[in-house]
Order: C-alpha cells, then sequence, then structure tokens
C-alpha cells in the first residue's frame, strides 16, 4: 500500500513530505524533532517541524488515527477548544517494506504545556487553582457540545494563557465521543473519569516530589467535580428574562463572578416571550480586567472597578443592533467601546455634580451609579435605567456620604 497523507489544506502534504515516515517515531533523528515537553501517553508522540509549522505526530493504527481526525474536525466546527488536526498518514513501510502504524498529525499550540508538566514545575497553588477552574470549563463546554471525552487527564490537557486569561484545550480525543446530547449519567461516568486520572496523576507527581506540599491530590481531584457542577448549574438552568430587565443578567454575571469565573463572550436572543441569555465562560489571570478596559477605552483603573465597568460594556454591547461576535461584518469591540464611553460612560459621570464627587475618580462614580442601579433595580424588581439611578444617588445616597465623611466636632468637657 502506498504511503497516503490525507488532509483538509492542500498545503499540507507537501510541508510533510520531507518527514522521515519510512521510520517508527522511536527513531526519528533529532534534526526533524523539536524539544518540547510532553504528557505521559500511550503512544508514541514526537514533536517535529514541518516548514514553518511544529507539529505533534502520534503513532496508533488507522482506524483510531482516522476516527480521533475526525472528531477533531468536529470540535474545530463546534468551537471548543481543541487542538488542530492537519493530516493523518497512512500506508507506511520501512526499507523492507514490513507495515508501520499510521500516525495521526495535529498542529503545536503555540505556547503551551500540558497540564501535567505545568504541576511538575514549582507553582503556588492559588494557580493551581486556577488551573483547574480552567479544566472545569473545558470540561462543561465539551459536556454541552454533547462530547463525552473517556479520558480526561492532566497529560491529555494543553494549558495557555492567552491575553491574560486561562485556558485549558483537549489535545487527545481518541477515546472521545460526540452525541447530539450527553445524558446525565454520560456526564456523570465522564467527571468520574477525569476526577480518577487527575488525582492518580497528583498522587504520582506526590510521590515524586514534585507536588506543592500543600495540595491534597484526592482532595484536588473532587474539586474540579464540585467546581464543574456549580458551573454547569450556573450555565444551563433556565434563562429567559423577561424584555427588559436586564438586572436579572447582571445578577447571573455576578453569580459566575462569585464563583471564580468571568464572561468571555454573551449573547442575548429577542424573543416574543422574553431575552434569552447564553453566556461562554472563562478563567482570567491578575490585572486582566485592568489591561483589558486599557487596551478597549483608555480607561485606567482600579482591578475590580475595571471587572465591573467590563460587565457593563458587555451587557450594553450584546443590546446594540451591530454586535455580532465572530462575524466580520459586524462591528468590532473596539468601536463599541469607544461608543459606550462616549455615549453612556461620560455623559453618567457628568451628571454628578463636580462638588459632589468628593475624591471618587470617574470610574469610581461610575462604579458606584452601576451598585446603585443594581440594588434599587432588585429592589423594583425591574432595570429602572441608569438616569434614574443617578437621580436617586445624587438625592439620597451622596449627601449621606458626604455627612459621614465629615469629621465629628469636638465637645466641651
Amino acid at each position: 500500500m502506498a504511503l497516503q497523507i490525507s488532509a483538509t489544506n492542500p498545503e499540507h502534504p507537501a510541508l510533510l513530505l520531507e518527514l522521515p515516515w519510512h521510520l517508527p517515531l522511536e527513531e526519528w533523528p533529532e534534526e526533524v524533532l523539536v524539544p518540547l515537553p510532553r504528557g505521559i501517553s500511550r503512544h508514541v508522540v514526537r514533536y517535529a517541524r514541518a516548514g514553518d509549522e511544529v507539529i505533534a505526530v502520534k503513532e496508533l493504527a488507522e482506524r483510531p488515527a482516522l476516527r480521533e481526525y475526525e472528531l477533531l474536525r468536529d470540535l474545530d466546527r463546534l468551537g471548543i477548544p481543541a487542538v488542530d488536526p492537519l493530516a493523518v498518514v497512512t500506508g507506511r513501510t520501512d526499507a523492507e517494506e514490513s507495515p508501520l502504524e499510521s500516525v495521526l498529525v495535529t498542529r503545536h499550540l503555540g505556547g503551551s504545556m500540558p497540564y501535567r508538566s505545568m504541576f511538575e514545575t514549582t507553582m503556588r497553588p492559588a494557580t493551581m487553582h486556577r488551573l483547574m477552574d480552567a479544566l472545569a470549563v473545558l470540561l462543561v463546554r465539551l459536556h454541552l457540545a454533547g462530547f463525552a471525552w473517556g479520558d480526561c487527564s492532566l497529560s491529555n490537557t494543553l494549558f495557555r494563557r492567552d491575553a491574560g486569561a486561562y485556558a485549558a484545550y483537549l489535545v487527545d480525543a481518541e477515546t472521545g465521543d460526540l452525541h447530539p446530547q450527553l445524558s446525565p449519567g454520560q456526564r456523570d461516568y465522564d467527571l468520574e473519569l477525569a476526577r480518577v486520572n487527575i488525582s492518580g496523576e497528583l498522587l504520582d507527581l506526590e510521590a515524586s516530589g514534585a507536588l506543592h506540599p500543600s495540595v491534597d491530590p484526592i482532595e484536588f481531584g473532587m474539586e474540579i467535580c464540585s467546581r464543574y457542577g456549580s458551573l454547569w448549574e450556573e450555565l444551563t438552568r433556565s434563562s429567559v428574562y423577561p424584555a427588559g430587565k436586564y438586572h436579572f443578567i447582571e445578577r447571573r454575571i455576578r453569580r459566575l463572578n462569585d464563583l471564580g469565573f468571568d464572561v468571555a463572550e454573551m449573547q442575548i436572543e429577542h424573543a416574543p416571550n422574553g431575552d434569552s441569555v447564553t453566556f461562554v465562560p472563562k478563567v482570567v489571570d491578575a490585572g486582566h480586567h485592568q489591561r483589558q478596559l486599557l487596551r478597549l477605552t483608555g480607561l485606567d483603573t482600579e482591578e475590580n472597578q475595571a471587572r465591573r465597568l467590563l460587565n457593563d460594556l458587555e451587557s450594553w454591547m450584546a443590546t446594540q443592533d451591530d454586535y455580532a461576535p465572530g462575524d466580520p461584518l459586524g462591528a468590532r469591540p473596539e468601536v463599541l467601546a469607544h461608543r459606550w464611553v462616549r455615549d453612556v460612560f461620560r455623559p453618567t459621570v457628568r451628571a454628578v455634580p463636580l462638588e459632589m464627587r468628593g475624591s471618587m475618580d470617574p470610574a469610581e462614580i461610575y462604579h458606584e451609579l452601576l451598585e446603585h442601579r443594581w440594588y434599587l433595580s432588585e429592589r423594583a424588581q425591574h432595570d429602572i435605567g441608569l438616569d434614574t439611578a443617578v437621580e436617586d444617588y445624587i438625592t439620597n445616597i451622596l449627601p449621606k456620604a458626604r455627612e459621614t465623611l465629615q469629621p465629628t466636632p469636638a465637645t466641651a468637657e
């Protein structure tokens, strides 16, 4: 059987032809390999260079190679974070014409490392928890798409920081199955496999002395199940709100924030019976919100202020007719952010008289007004709007705040 390279991109076969397919992966020469960290695998896996690309090559039988290739393509179409499949190479033979196993070729995810390699380094427990949060996000997104992983582990997951965000990527889909929808039993089984695998690998790292002494492998494995459950509930429960009651949406965002997650994307679909809202979660690094707000709006704020303002900006953008994430014809986020600053942020801040602001800067004023609108809307059970919140804040809140800040007059003895 002649060598065959099956690929979706016509450029990939030409790049791959130069590699030594007549040799088993274990015997590939050093000059074609790239020394990158790898997780534990039941198959031989190597990183190599093909033209300007760094690729991962995994040796396995033809049928599972083709199956995994198609599954990775399906995940790509669904927008799930996973490695990019490039090709399947079949019909390999050695110099004596003896058959060699087929290989699956994927693109190496730039700037990524296997989760297991991350845990082998000296790392603070708080960072480890953020890594596990990112893995919980990946599991939830896979299950929402109907994908049962079947082998979630630290070795089968890649980690990457992307503009301050912590992101986990699926790297091995060999045991996976794609369904229209997963049953609770299928999700529970997949989650239990993840718990056992993760705790097992952490116990292995503990035995080798590579794990931080404050991390309990068993509790850590159970923690991902707990984080998954909380996130799944918050993302999947009914979320159709009466039109105009956007404080309900803010309530959902706050609950996600309280769980330790942020909103990477929010979509609002208008319908006769109410507004349906969809959230995509993410895990972020310290200072991420400050950097993102500064990049989008030019506003330089504290981290908590930035987080609050970005939530309001995201909610506002989702109501705009030209807001279309991923659509090249939609308005760019920077354009919408500039419009928000011009039409919402600045007019709202300017509505508060200068003499009543005290030492509060514009970002703190806007943050206070958003908080006040939230409380008033919760009490009224409908969105009262910023104008009403500003009026009530000036009338009922600022005077009391100024009295509190006044020094207490001395009393004669």
